[in-house]
């Protein structure tokens, strides 16, 4: 059912959101920004491809493992750059201002803390860390040597979510205590199984460094390809989705905080071919919100991807749900009225002295009136969140102002990820203590 469901016959109003423009993010009296990129694979070739949109900085290298892709690197940012199977060679040029991060998940901790030991600032994909311990080595690290962090949920950037926070914000919702959100694949592709090159071998894959922060072993294809299927390099459908969805809710919500337990279901149901994650996952968390606890239900599935893409706030007084493309707002009719339900127990007589009661408690109630209250906006068709995301953390590093997705929201988003797999595999409620900063094993009630 759709969120303008709720108000039958409700017309809605739609609004097309503009996007501000690429250029004018970006002070024209500033210089543009010389990055390199450290992982140029599926994810790097996309950050390059958006780059290219974005006025506010030049590409100057390109690193990674696999050598064919130094080749797509330069496809995808459609100029010549200088490409290394050693990052460091990027890192020792004091010209670079900043590196975008877009590696397995185990390497993230890896890199970005040689790219602030060398003075440069950082973009680092999601999910910002593979453990609690690599998130807070990340942090300390950031923060003791002055650097802008950006993590990489794009859609912190989005015009969509700066459109729901308004109206979160705003405080039409009223209380929120539900939260739903999914986050769908039905395809091959979807479930990371991602092609293996025909050239794959130990002398065009850099495999002593991309196996050097995980438990030894022989050069696998599979493994340095379709790395998102096992533990010892990925987070799994945490790290892939969950990220991006708890993203959403710390940005639109305002939480940025980690959740305060979370509980997982699921399993190994399609994808039977040796992956080491589930494919279909769903965790409930909790967050202390202000007004007392918020409920977080998370879903992601590999074999159905109805309805996609999703995050549902339910509130007291208005139901707001944001997909890929839109954000509609749907009040609630809480205007008073006379619940006869519960008095269908009672004689004529009662419910005409309670009808009569609550006219006179009453008196300026009137049919409610829900028509033309249902808000739904939407952005225009090409809209690209990732090139305003790299626009802001440009901006970031020239002005050195704050970013959303610095490295503690990134940090908090990513515990939310840890808890749904600990929960998950130890088949357990798995709880942050905030105090020891760790995830522990709580009670289920």
């Amino acid at each position: 059912m759709g969120a303008g469901a709720a108000a039958a016959g409700a017309a809605i109003k739609t609004t097309l959101l503009e996007p501000a423009a690429l250029a004018a993010q970006v002070d024209p009296g500033t210089r543009r920004i010389r990055f390199a990129i450290v992982g140029t694979g599926i994810r790097g070739c996309d950050l390059l491809r958006a780059a290219r949109l974005v006025p506010g900085g030049v590409c100057v290298g390109a690193a990674d493992l696999y050598t064919m892709r130094h080749k797509a690197a330069q496809e995808a940012y459609g100029a010549e750059l200088a490409t290394s199977g050693n990052y460091r060679s990027f890192l020792d040029d004091k010209t670079v201002d900043a590196v975008l991060i877009a590696v397995p998940d185990h390497l993230h901790r890896r890199v970005t803390l040689d790219a602030v030991a060398a003075g440069k600032d950082v973009y680092c994909e999601k999910p910002m860390s593979h453990s609690v311990a690599d998130g807070q080595a990340m942090v300390e690290a950031v923060q003791k040597g002055k650097r802008i962090f950006q993590a990489g949920s794009q859609r912190v950037s989005s015009i969509l979510y700066a459109k729901a926070r308004e109206i979160y914000a705003s405080g039409r919702l009223g209380e929120v205590h539900s939260v739903d959100a999914q986050w769908n694949r039905n395809s091959p592709g979807g479930a990371w199984m991602y092609p293996i090159p025909d050239d794959a071998s130990p002398q065009t894959a850099d495999w002593a460094r991309f196996d050097q922060d995980a438990p030894a072993r022989p050069f696998d294809p599979v493994r340095f390809f379709r790395w998102r299927l096992f533990r010892d390099y990925s987070s799994g459908l945490g790290g892939d989705l969950f990220v991006h969805m708890l993203s959403g809710v710390q940005v639109i919500s305002g939480l940025n905080t980690a959740p305060t337990r979370a509980y997982s279901s699921g399993g190994l149901y399609h994808w039977k071919d040796g992956r080491e994650f589930p494919d279909f996952l769903e965790t409930m968390y909790d967050y202390a919100g202000p007004n007392g606890t918020i409920q977080v239900q998370v879903h992601c599935n590999q074999s159905n991807n109805d309805q996609d893409e999703r995050i549902s706030f339910f509130g007291s007084t208005g139901t707001l749900v944001v997909t890929g493309n839109t954000v509609t707002f749907t009040p609630q009719d809480v205007s008073p009225r006379f619940e006869s339900y519960g008095w269908g127990g009672m004689t004529a007589a009662q419910r005409e002295r309670g009808q009569a009661e609550w006219r006179t408690a009453h008196p300026a109630a009137a049919p409610a009136v829900v028509a033309n209250q249902v808000e739904s906006y939407t952005v225009p068709q090409g809209y690209n969140d990732t090139a305003d995301h790299i626009a802001n953390f440009f901006r970031a590093v020239n002005t050195r102002e704050h970013v959303v997705e610095d490295e503690v929201f990134g940090h908090h988003a990513a515990i939310g990820c840890h808890m749904a797999n600990q929960s998950y595999f130890g088949r357990t409620i798995a709880v942050w203590d905030a105090e020891t900063e760790t995830i522990r094993q709580g009670p289920r009630d």
